[in-house]
């Protein structure tokens, strides 16, 4: 589990297939400002928004496994370039963004990335099955990061990026065409879960 508040932004400087002939491919990461001391191998680390297990790590990398369905289902994985990190919530941390679970619910387009004063203004539409989870104020996950919607319209929802965020992501480098991994509030889905089921189901 995660919070959605980046921790830092690295690098995946290397993709190589698996000595052992699996069809999962192995992801070199740099951890840039991340502090690794405290990780060991079996270690969660989200990229991305993507929950990773660390396979090993050295220095100031670590490494991990991604499968072809993981790569297929999400974005800034199959290339080297920038990766938002951050590791897994321990029990005492602050929860500062919202409940995270890494797992990608599917792929967005940015359709504007304007200037508003020293803000950026974003909109993205998501996949027409992920409309319904997105409200007005709520709480989405873009690659790795926790943000709250100002407006949404159908599939299409907008988010004010202040300047911090764009400098401690990898948000700053989006453009109209960029594609990002979306993850929908835990909340929300829960929600519609209670609502749909019927209580003799139970």
């Amino acid at each position: 589990m995660f919070s959605g508040i980046v921790a830092a932004v690295g690098r995946i400087t290397r993709i190589t297939p698996r000595d052992d002939g699996a069809t999962t491919v192995r992801l070199t990461v740099e951890a840039g400002q991340l502090g690794l001391d405290d990780v060991s191998p079996g270690d969660s680390i989200a990229c991305n928004g993507v929950c990773l297990t660390v396979v090993d790590r050295q220095d100031s990398c670590f490494f991990v496994d991604v499968s072809p369905e993981s790569l297929a289902c999400t974005v800034g994985l199959a290339a080297p370039g920038p990766v938002n990190l951050e590791k897994a919530l321990r029990l005492a941390d602050r929860l500062g963004g919202h409940l995270v679970s890494g797992h990608v619910d599917g792929v967005g387009e940015v359709l504007r990335f304007a200037p508003v004063g020293d803000n950026r203004l974003l909109e993205i539409r998501a996949p027409a099955a992920l409309a319904k989870y997105i409200a007005r104020k709520g709480s989405i996950t873009v690659d790795g990061v926790s943000l709250t919607t100002n407006s949404v319209d159908g599939a299409s929802f907008s988010i004010n990026l202040i300047p911090h965020t764009l400098e401690a992501t990898t948000l700053g480098g989006l453009q109209p065409g960029s594609r990002v991994n979306l993850e929908i509030d835990l909340i929300a889905r829960y929600v519609e879960r209670m609502l749909g089921t019927d209580k003799g189901d139970l």
